[in-house]
């Protein structure tokens, strides 16, 4: 994967070059830049995959970078890096495609993170909606704060591992009172219940292309099975052996 990074603080961007490359041999920084113009040069030149761009910097700004370069027809993947955790601009950054919106200080699991989301297309991850529409959880929820888009980000490419909101606000640099009010109120309901829900939707997909229901518990981050066959029922009204026998190989 080849990133460049567009940051006019050298020691913020060296930072950052070191950060990306220790997540993996196939992440490449090909160039770094210091100002939004030299950036979007750089893009016409290079053709990126990522680039990690801060909001303020000299000449050009990262909003006018990343709006140029879609106005180019330019398919980079954006992802800001900001000191700012400014909502007006982040509503205004995705709508015009961004991927993630990290604020500084960032850690090594947040690059880690949103690389692997890249990767592996979880970023655009199929999720069904109640419409019937594939969805991922940003596309579903696009106007929330930038601190719960990070946290849907993780419940996408995480849900199969332990979850715990203390953990999570912890990453997120907020009090765990504070993102519980936070999710609650941009996501409309508590984060735990949503992480459930999550939970068993990607259960469901699972149980429909024939994987057993010991496996699927697993993969769905619910290690005690009888738990997992609990919390299916109540949420759908049946036990996962039903639901996957009526729906098997189904798309809905």
């Amino acid at each position: 994967m080849r990133i460049i990074i567009a940051e006019d603080e050298t020691r913020s961007s060296r930072g950052l070059h070191g950060m990306i490359e220790r997540c993996g041999d196939q992440y490449h920084v090909i160039a770094e830049s210091s100002d939004g113009q030299e950036a979007l040069m750089a893009i016409r030149r290079l053709h990126p995959d990522v680039c990690f761009t801060d909001l303020r910097m000299p000449i050009m700004d990262g909003i006018t970078l990343i709006r140029d370069a879609r106005a180019e027809g330019s398919a980079v993947h954006f992802v800001i890096v900001s000191a700012y955790e400014e909502f007006d601009v982040a509503r205004q950054a995705i709508s015009l495609g961004v991927d993630e919106y990290l604020v500084k200080p960032i850690m090594q699991e947040d690059v880690r993170q949103v690389l692997k989301a890249i990767e592996k297309g979880t970023l655009r991850e199929d999720v069904t909606g109640s419409d019937g529409g594939a969805k991922s959880l940003c596309d579903r929820f696009p106007d929330v704060h930038p601190a719960v888009r990070k946290a849907l980000r993780i419940i996408e490419t995480s849900y199969g591992e332990k979850i715990s909101q203390k953990e999570l606000s912890e990453t997120l640099g907020i009090t765990q009172e504070y993102f519980s009010t936070l999710f609650a109120r941009n996501v409309g309901e508590g984060f735990g219940k949503f992480l459930k829900s999550y939970r068993i939707d990607r259960a469901k997909e699972m149980l429909r292309g024939g994987a057993s229901v010991d496996d699927t518990a697993i993969r769905c981050g619910i290690a005690n099975v009888k738990y997992f066959n609990q919390i299916f029922r109540d949420l759908t009204g049946e036990t996962p052996i039903e639901y996957r026998t009526k729906n098997r190989d189904k798309k809905v």
